[in-house]
């Protein structure tokens, strides 16, 4: 039986995964720092992604049980909307702390116990490859970062007969959207610079965000990036046409569209 490692064990997408993988005859274990809710048919591992110590625990934990990994599947994340010159850096340093850190410290613990053809896959977002919009920076910036460090693992990790793949899928029906609607608000009645746009904005991310799939949805993609006997390396799930309609004009349009939508 294959062992698969999954991190955001606790979260929509991370839970739904462990359990597709699990009935796909996977011998899975989940890393979160919550515990999950309910039994789970799947291994919890007890760890904090953003501190190496807590990584390396959990490693040695898996490793003495698993002894060797066929996949590594990063899940964990942290989705906000906030104000680039707003927001505090301990914001800034736990968004990018989970997001792009977090996957560095899982893979450097855990790619010695994966073999030739074994896969990692890293769940980023649509907006990755895109032209950011106000106050998404920080979360594209963290998920473009992230890919940069995705391609650049699979052109290293290639020479060791390791795939990479990247999921990136748009708006997804977890408990992250229902907190960054709440973080959404917050910045709205605390923002001193765009109070007007915020509320503007708030409209515009209901609008695309309730086009949304089932965390089922992605799992399903994770599974097939597993399974697949030439895995590419990105797929992608529930784009938004309305964002990739924008990102197709050129820049000095975006800027004009965005500037005449938000500004009162």
């Amino acid at each position: 039986m294959k062992n698969v490692l999954v991190t955001g064990a606790a979260g929509g997408m991370g839970r739904a995964a462990c359990e597709l993988l699990a009935k796909s005859g996977f011998r899975v274990w989940g890393l979160d720092r919550a515990e999950p809710q309910g039994e789970c048919a799947w291994h919890f591992v007890r760890a904090d992604i953003t501190e190496a110590a807590s990584v390396g625990a959990a490693r040695d934990a898996v490793s003495a049980e698993a002894g060797s990994l066929y996949a590594v599947v990063h899940l964990a994340g942290v989705y906000d909307l906030k104000s680039l010159v707003e927001m505090p850096e301990e914001d800034w340093d736990r968004i990018f702390g989970v997001n792009l850190s977090g996957p560095y410290r899982v893979n450097h613990a855990f790619v010695p116990l994966l073999a030739e053809g074994s896969r990692i896959v890293l769940v980023s977002s649509e907006l990755a490859p895109l032209d950011q919009l106000p106050f998404t920076g920080i979360y594209g910036i963290t998920k473009a970062a992230l890919e940069k460090y995705a391609f650049s693992l699979r052109m290293e990790l290639q020479l060791l007969g390791i795939g990479v793949s990247v999921v990136r899928p748009g708006a997804v029906d977890t408990q992250l959207l229902d907190v960054s609607m709440q973080r959404l608000d917050e910045f709205h009645a605390n923002t001193k610079l765009y109070a007007c746009n915020a509320a503007r904005f708030r409209r515009i991310v209901e609008r695309v965000e309730s086009r949304q799939v089932t965390p089922e949805a992605v799992a399903r993609v994770v599974l097939k990036a597993l399974q697949a006997r030439r895995p590419r390396y990105v797929y992608n799930i529930n784009r938004n046409p309305l964002l990739l309609l924008l990102n197709a004009l050129p820049d000095r349009i975006q800027t004009a569209i965005i500037r005449m939508v938000l500004k009162p």
